[in-house]
């Protein structure tokens, strides 16, 4: 199913608004929280790697493949290879991230899966890496039969708008669990960091749902020759 207008505007927004939750995430982490360190003894600094792959990666970079159909005009094999190959990094770049929270967690003597957040960011990735495989296998090698892709093509599709709408949800409790913690250490309530988190807490939501109006709008016309199943 598709929306009856085009998704080239959507496109468009979903750019722009990854570019400045990009800034606004490298802001936070670098001029308010300090910077990153993979080793460090301010472990704090270990932790800030994970706000920031989890954002760029899960939701930024794969919000990018989501719409890599509707925002190119190229040939189908290209932006599959493009889809698959953008997933991929969002993929490495959130596992990347999940391991520095516990890195820092493990670091810091802090307990493990406690959260909301916690579980649902496992959840997503485990669901992530899921959708990422079947992908793999059935439209790219060894490449299931036709009916195979016909059949399977819509179900990855809504499964993989399902587990991005996730990943989004995940990310903002992980805003607002961090805020809370923060706060609870004194942050200023009303100051310019706690209204930065807020504020790309909103972004986030709203890229996702940028996301979601490209992903279900139509795309650019495909080329006369292009017309094989996937």
């Amino acid at each position: 199913m598709a929306l009856g207008v085009p998704a080239f505007p959507f496109t468009f927004v979903v750019h722009f608004l990854g570019i400045v939750g990009i800034v606004l995430v490298l802001v936070w982490n670098i001029h308010f929280r300090g910077g990153f360190a993979w080793e460090s003894s301010n472990k704090s600094l270990i932790f800030n790697i994970h706000p920031v792959l989890m954002l760029i990666g899960m939701i930024i970079i794969g919000g990018e493949a989501i719409i890599s159909y509707k925002s190119l005009p190229l040939t189908k094999q290209v932006k599959k290879l493009i889809h698959l190959l953008l997933h991929a990094v969002a993929l490495v770049l959130g596992i990347i991230g999940i391991y520095a929270a516990f890195k820092y967690h493990n670091e810091s003597g802090i307990a493990n899966l406690y959260s909301f957040h916690s579980w649902l960011g496992i959840g997503v990735i485990v669901l992530y890496g899921i959708q990422w495989i079947y992908g793999f296998v059935i439209f790219f090698y060894p490449g299931g039969t036709p009916d195979i892709r016909r059949e399977s093509l819509p179900w990855h599709v809504l499964f993989g708008l399902l587990v991005y709408v996730l990943a989004v949800g995940a990310a903002v409790l992980g805003f607002l669990e961090k805020l809370t913690f923060l706060e609870s250490s004194g942050l200023a309530k009303y100051g310019s960091e706690a209204f930065l988190v807020n504020f790309t807490a909103v972004l986030t939501i709203l890229f996702g749902a940028f996301v979601v109006l490209s992903a279900i709008s139509e795309g650019p016309a495909v080329p006369a020759d292009d017309y094989a199943p996937l």
